[in-house]
């Protein structure tokens, strides 16, 4: 058994992207295998996917996934840029689209459970840009600290797998200053990053799990995309069959031991 103990955010992304991703996310927060799950609230199911969630009576973290590429937007009904259209984008000053589907979004998530996020993050890490940034602080400056949204933090090269250098850089450089200025600005900022891996290519998960449990730092937070594949799933995302590798890894029965074994522990889960 290892000496060091850790303890890792285990959160599952993209809650409400289809049927098939939102009942698998499900089926792991009822056998108590994530931390939480980031929610894409955009989507014309999402109210029916949101009561299936209430439902399960988890306790676990219920954030935002919020969710600003290629999707049509909630507060205009126009597909929304890549993310290279959106970092230049962002980067020429863009704001006011960017805080009005924000917006929306959170109000969904709102009316949906009557609440606040417990956390904000973004899909492709969109919550680091700037505008993101502004909107975050700009949003919960009513709040005390203590009643903030936390955020996911800027990713770390430790527990990457060989390949994802490249990847884990780019979404660095998008992070860059974000933890320090989100942390003065009074907001809990969990990480580091870890979970990247290269989906494409079958089996790639399975091969870097064991990687995330033993160089994962302690009280890093672990993103996963676990789910089962739909008709939805394939018309919306390039994203899929690994997502039910990730589904059967995350709920394995040795997984468990493995997790003591690593001396790494999932946090946040409660009876």
């Amino acid at each position: 058994m290892a000496e060091e103990r850790r303890t890792a955010w285990l959160i599952a992304d993209d809650y409400g992207l289809s049927p098939g991703v939102s009942a698998g996310i499900r089926s792991l927060l009822e056998r108590r295998r994530l931390s939480g799950t980031g929610c894409m609230t955009l989507f014309d199911d999402w109210e029916e996917q949101a009561a299936a969630l209430a439902a399960t009576g988890t306790r676990a973290a219920i954030g935002m996934h919020l969710t600003l590429t290629d999707f049509p937007a909630l507060s205009t009904g126009e597909t929304m840029p890549g993310l290279r259209r959106l970092i230049a984008a962002c980067t020429h000053g863009e704001r006011q689209a960017v805080a009005a589907e924000a917006d929306a979004q959170l109000d969904r998530f709102r009316a949906a459970f009557g609440r606040d996020p417990a956390f904000i993050d973004g899909h492709q890490h969109v919550h680091f840009l700037q505008p993101v940034r502004r909107w975050i602080a700009a949003r919960f400056a009513d709040r005390p600290a203590e009643a903030r949204p936390w955020l996911r933090g800027a990713p770390t090269l430790r527990a990457a797998p060989a390949g994802m250098t490249a990847k884990v850089t780019l979404a660095r450089l998008l992070a860059r200053g974000f933890d320090t200025q989100m942390r003065r600005g009074d907001f809990l900022v969990r990480g580091p990053l870890c979970g990247f891996y290269d989906w494409r290519r079958q089996g790639a998960f399975t091969a870097a799990l064991p990687l995330f449990l033993e160089k994962a730092p302690d009280e890093s937070l672990i993103m996963c995309h676990p789910g089962k594949v739909d008709a939805t799933l394939r018309a919306r995302d390039a994203f899929t069959n690994a997502r039910e590798e990730e589904l059967a890894a995350l709920g394995a029965a040795d997984l468990t031991g493995r997790l003591e074994r690593a001396g790494i522990a999932w946090a946040g889960i409660r009876s």
